[in-house]
């Protein structure tokens, strides 16, 4: 699949993508496959239509539930840290939120699963980008602290919220020289953290100062 099958890309004007662009250039972005897909997918459909007017900004917008959806650049600085790998066939999102990085990840990887904790969040993700035509996309109501170990290992795994320590369990899913990338609660506030496996043991990098909604624990339901 490519960003012309997108049902709705075609809605995003060239000038519009091509300063979205720019705009991720400037800010240190420098994977040109990934300017090119986080500027060309159209993120008002992700989106309430109250805010369309705000889609192509590089801010995080709400989506309802106490959650947003990333800001762009965000999405590409996390995109670009897994894109770095030589395998990139399969992948674990934990937290689907709008399902906008969720498409994103689903252009790179053969195979995408993607966990949301919240369930009328998953439900509304799952119709959207089944609808925009995205098909190697698994869906799961899950806790993401958990993982989805029956289509593990995985190449890569992101997590779109604030985690206060490391997962265990996900790390146990990781494939050899398969990378974490999450946002980690420390004393001072969070950092977008890079995890590489190795033979002997994870190597961790601390990339920058981030902020996202906290993980949280079990799965709420709309009872």
């Amino acid at each position: 699949m490519n960003i012309n099958e997108v049902k709705g890309a075609g809605l995003t004007s060239e000038a519009v993508r091509r300063k979205l662009g720019d705009e991720l250039k400037t800010l240190g972005i420098k994977n040109n496959e990934v300017i090119d897909l986080v500027s060309s997918m159209p993120r008002h459909l992700f989106i309430d239509s109250a805010l369309t007017n705000r889609a192509y900004e590089n801010v995080s917008l709400p989506i309802g539930f106490r959650q947003t959806i990333s800001q762009p650049y965000i999405v590409a600085k996390m995109t670009e840290l897994i894109h770095e790998m030589t395998s990139m066939k399969n992948v674990l999102e934990i937290g689907t939120g709008s399902g906008y990085q969720t498409s994103i990840l689903s252009m790179l990887f053969d195979k995408v699963t993607t966990i949301e904790r919240i369930k009328s969040l998953h439900d509304i993700s799952k119709e959207r980008l089944s609808k925009l035509g995205f098909k190697n996309i698994s869906y799961k109501l899950g806790d993401g602290h958990l993982g989805h170990k029956n289509n593990a290992p995985y190449d890569a795994i992101i997590v779109t919220a604030a985690a206060s320590s490391i997962p265990s369990l996900l790390v146990d899913q990781l494939s050899v020289s398969g990378r974490i990338v999450l946002p980690m609660k420390m004393n001072d506030g969070q950092r977008l953290i890079k995890l590489k496996n190795t033979k002997s043991g994870l190597v961790k990098k601390i990339i920058e100062e981030v902020v996202f909604v906290p993980m949280l624990d079990g799965i709420e339901s709309d009872e």
